[in-house]
């Protein structure tokens, strides 16, 4: 239709007709843009809670105004053994989940998505190197990485054709209490942590042999005993951030795109709340999709801490923290940026919050009923 229009113009019996040929091309281009903007609007919104001691997934419907709906509570199946948790990974293609049991024999159970409901479909079992406390998959569904806070190891699964994966191709032992692993934006290198060691691996990535081998340098060293936890990439990609369980710092470190490496850390923050007087239980992390605030939960004094993030340096301002759900293990921020969700493992219930886009204040909207111990939250949109 374009070229159409242009061949149009050149003949146009007046030469000074920009203003009418654009007016004509706004009129032409509208429908594409309505259609756009429609599709985007329409998109639904799916959320996924693993529940560790019902061992069961809740799937919600989050509407547009924030307010959750139940769709469906989905069975894991296999051994139960309560007390731990259930961690969730989404392949990239969002068409499937997966869902790790610590229970013996440990498995990664593969659920196919429904692309229009959101509904899960069983697909079956592959057979985990130990009991993992973190999944992830890497940038091409090819493989499954996981990490064994018991087993102090992380390993890496091929996934078969079928979404099952295969037995472990790769087993690297670690520091004690390995406790995430993830992937580069680039597929190309791999950070994970040993909570008791106070150290992060980085590590190459071989995405076509699914293989690990120590970067150079192996490890980033932090303060002792502070036990890091979970890792998670600025949306711009120049900044990693470190979430310690045992003092709930916050370490802020350059990424190094070309190396695969992290720079000295810039900047040390805290997740608890003032006047916070216990022992630190810090849990999760996660930015919001543009980057500019970014919130970690601390389980003792059940809260979830806010931040401003610095675009140029990654420094993080302290917002203050929200009262949230009772031992808040897992929350995730839907893609939009608006909400963010919060679990509690005590509470068995989850908590929807909109995100002031000016400030990074959280309200509270509602309060829905998961499964048991609920510690794990995947936010997909559906097309």
């Amino acid at each position: 239709m374009l070229a159409r229009v242009r061949s149009v113009s050149r003949r146009w019996p007046f030469r000074h007709a920009g203003a009418g040929l654009r007016a004509l091309l706004a009129i032409v281009s509208l429908p594409f843009a309505i259609g756009s903007i429609m599709s985007s609007a329409s998109a639904t919104t799916i959320v996924y809670v693993g529940n560790a001691d019902s061992q069961n997934i809740s799937v919600l419907e989050l509407k547009a105004n924030g307010n959750l709906a139940a769709i469906d509570t989905v069975a894991v199946p296999g051994p139960a053994k309560p007390g731990g948790s259930l961690p969730l990974a989404i392949s990239p293609e969002k068409h499937r989940l997966y869902a790790g049991l610590r229970n013996e024999p440990y498995t990664a159970v593969t659920f196919d998505i429904d692309a229009k409901t959101g509904k899960l479909k069983l697909v079956g079992p592959g057979p985990l190197a130990d009991s993992m406390a973190y999944l992830a998959i890497d940038r091409t569904g090819r493989f499954l990485l996981s990490a064994s806070y018991g087993g102090n190891k992380v390993a890496v699964n091929a996934i078969g054709p079928n979404g099952v994966i295969a037995p472990a191709q790769q087993v690297v032992a670690t520091e004690p209490n390995a406790h995430c692993i993830i992937v580069d934006p680039t597929n190309r290198y791999v950070l994970h942590t040993s909570l008791g060691g106070d150290v992060i691996y980085q590590q190459k990535f071989d995405a076509k042999a699914g293989k690990l081998v120590p970067n150079d340098p192996p490890t980033v060293s932090v303060k002792a005993k502070g036990g890091p936890r979970h890792l998670v990439f600025s949306p711009d990609k120049k900044f990693v951030y470190l979430l310690n369980e045992l003092d709930a710092a916050i370490y802020v470190f350059p990424w190094d795109a070309a190396t695969g490496t992290l720079k000295k850390e810039t900047l040390v923050a805290s997740a608890l709340p003032k006047g916070f007087d216990g022992k630190p239980w810090a849990a999760d992390i996660h930015l919001t999709p543009d980057g500019k605030f970014l919130y970690a939960s601390e389980r003792t004094s059940n809260t979830i801490a806010a931040f401003r993030v610095d675009p140029k340096t990654g420094a993080l301002t302290s917002l203050g923290s929200t009262a949230t759900e009772k031992q808040p293990r897992g929350f995730s921020i839907d893609p939009s940026g608006r909400y963010l969700l919060a679990v509690g493992q005590l509470s068995n219930s989850m908590t929807a919050y909109s995100i002031d886009k000016a400030t990074g204040s959280l309200t509270k909207l509602s309060e829905t009923a998961v499964g048991k111990n609920p510690n794990w939250v995947e936010i997909v949109n559906l097309p």
